[in-house]
């Protein structure tokens, strides 16, 4: 049953008094502004009450219903009216709320099919006087109980976050997958402002919930990265979310009741997909590099085409030094130092191809225990880091090791053709950059390879007899 329609309140239900509505216009008044269906009998089983939902139900007017002697003759078939009859009464003499189905019969000779809750109604002296009898279609009692089931499973069982948010949106509901993905419990969240349960997002996700609350649901879901707040750290997450406007179905306007906010993590799937398009973009790189290099009639030259293809989307710098004296075969050169000479990098100032160097062949002044000569001790990848420092500090060390001063991540890997070392390439990202990753080293192996080759191929076209001429 709902509340009254009507407004108003009242201290005491007492005698009549002039000039004010009697108790009995006031019972009628509440009778009749009520959702659902209601009919009163006598101990004898004769109706005194009959509101008006149950007269737009059945279409029998209070004034055919009121007198009546149980529902055999008119609201019921006759095969049925025993039955009926006997149900309804036995529920005043059981303790509590008696619940039935019945087959009812309309005024213009239909049926419908009703759910029952029938209820003793006692006299003063504790005795049944009577019973009441609130019944409603059983396809609505059915839509309502499926809602109550599906809002119950929504914030039990739900493969997905359910958030409940107020009009100041702050949460009101939070179900068990919401909770775990907020990294909070289910009480400790709510009424907190969302600023305090993420770490970064939090004013995308408000924006989002003022707009819903303003315009209405949009028409598809959103996907918003946030970050919440764990025992290890931050962590980035992935949320696809669908919002959708609550309203009260008791107002006579619509009246925002908040913000009901679904969400579930994608956030592997995400990465999944960005992982899927670098390696395409990648490859795609390499394809178009193979296939310039290949016009390039100049081996050092399609070094530097290797190399600038590859610096698209990876890094801001890269340098490819040569050993100096020759390639270095495996076991070879024993305790002696390595020493590097500069063959090509990339501009220092603005941004442009790479550009041949070192055509005098002095050594690169690297001291001792430079990631590169140590990409070349060890014949394999080396990766450097200027860590959390500040600005000047980490523009000292690029400039220690003779890299441009912006540079923060390095990765350096060696270049190596026929079982022998050619030399190290070094790739270079800035402070705006993430650090070199297994996927980026894997990748950065790939154009160092190919930069070997060309590398190898330019060494033995310079020893050929009649280039040696030339």
């Amino acid at each position: 049953m709902s509340a009254s329609r009507r407004s108003g309140t009242t201290d005491e239900l007492g005698p009549d008094e002039p000039g004010e509505p009697g108790g009995s216009d006031l019972l009628a008044a509440l009778l009749d502004g009520m959702d659902a269906a209601l009919c009163a009998f006598d101990a004898d089983g004769v109706v005194t009450h009959w509101n008006r939902e149950a007269e737009r139900i059945l279409g029998w007017t209070a004034a055919e219903a009121v007198g009546r002697h149980g529902f055999a003759g008119w609201a019921v078939r006759s095969a049925d009216a025993e039955e009926v009859q006997s149900r309804l009464m036995s529920a005043m003499h059981a303790p509590g709320r008696q619940v039935h189905e019945f087959a009812l019969v309309t005024k213009g000779g239909g049926r419908v099919l009703v759910r029952t809750q029938s209820a003793a109604v006692r006299g003063p002296d504790g005795k049944p006087a009577g019973l009441y009898c609130a019944f409603s279609e059983v396809h609505a009692q059915i839509d309502l109980e499926r809602s109550i089931a599906l809002s119950e499973a929504l914030f039990e069982d739900a493969a997905w976050g359910v958030v409940l948010v107020d009009a100041d949106l702050r949460p009101a509901v939070v179900n068990a997958y919401a909770a775990r993905a907020l990294g909070v419990g289910r009480t400790s969240a709510l009424g907190r402002p969302l600023g305090e349960l993420l770490a970064q997002g939090a004013e995308e996700l408000e924006a989002a919930l003022t707009h819903v609350l303003a315009e209405g649901a949009p028409p598809a879901p959103a996907e918003m990265w946030v970050a919440v707040r764990t025992a290890e750290g931050e962590q980035r997450r992935c949320w696809r979310s669908g919002f959708l406007r609550l309203a009260s179905p008791l107002a006579e306007e619509p009246v925002p009741l908040g913000v009901g906010w679904l969400f579930q993590d994608v956030t592997e799937a995400r990465h999944g997909q960005q992982e899927a398009s670098l390696l395409r973009f990648r490859a795609n790189q390499l394809h178009r590099a193979a296939r310039a290099a290949a016009e390039c009639e100049d081996p050092a030259e399609a070094a530097t085409v290797h190399l600038d293809f590859a610096l698209a989307g990876f890094a801001d710098h890269a340098l490819i030094d040569r050993v100096a004296g020759g390639p270095r075969a495996e076991g070879e050169g024993g305790s002696e130092p390595v020493r590097l000479v500069r063959l090509a990098a990339t501009p220092a100032g603005a941004p442009g191809p790479s550009v041949l160097t070192g055509a005098a062949g002095l050594p690169v002044c690297y001291e001792e225990g430079h990631p590169a000569l140590q990409c070349v001790q060890r014949t394999g990848t080396v990766r450097a880091d200027a860590g959390t420092v500040p600005a000047e500090r980490a523009r000292e060390w690029a400039l220690e090791r003779q890299w441009p001063d912006d540079a923060v991540h390095a990765l350096c890997v060696v270049l190596r053709s026929r079982g022998r070392t050619l030399g190290v390439v070094t790739f270079l990202r800035g402070a705006g950059r993430s650090r070199f990753e297994r996927s980026d080293t894997a990748y950065a192996e790939d154009v160092a390879a190919r930069i070997a080759v060309v590398l190898d191929l330019a060494e033995a076209v310079r020893g050929r007899p009649g280039d040696q001429a030339r």
